[in-house]
This record gives C-alpha cells, sequence and structure tokens, in this order.
C-alpha cells in the first residue's frame, strides 16, 4: 500500500547547500510562525538550529535572537 505524503509534515536535515529528506511529506512548518512552506518554496533555513523559516526577514530575526 503507497503512503500518501500530501497535507503531511515533512522532516528533513538541512544542510548549507541544501536539504534532505528524513521521512516524507509536502511540507514543513515555520519554526518562528508556525506557517506551513510547500518543500518547493523552502528558501531559508538555519543549519545550525536545524530549523526552516518562512521568509529572509524571519530567518534574520530568528539569527538576532528577535523571533
Amino acid at each position: 500500500m503507497l503512503m500518501s505524503s500530501k497535507n503531511k509534515v515533512a522532516r528533513l536535515h538541512y544542510m548549507a547547500n541544501g536539504f534532505r529528506l528524513l521521512s516524507p511529506g509536502d511540507h514543513v512548518l515555520c519554526a518562528v510562525t508556525g506557517q506551513a512552506i510547500p518543500l518547493e518554496e523552502l528558501r531559508y533555513w538555519s543549519v545550525i538550529k536545524q530549523e526552516p523559516y518562512a521568509s529572509a526577514e524571519i530567518s534574520t530575526r530568528a539569527a538576532l535572537g528577535k523571533g
């Protein structure tokens, strides 16, 4: 039986130039806002904190500790 990964949160390992899928899904949740980010739109994350962000602004605020 095939399992669908639609409407399921993916688990990722974030690296400097990309990410690796650890468990299937079609989106991740922004670590600051909780907003769903489709994997094809994911552009911002922290390798150190291993967390995704919905935008460059949110990523910068999180890096500065103002998230």
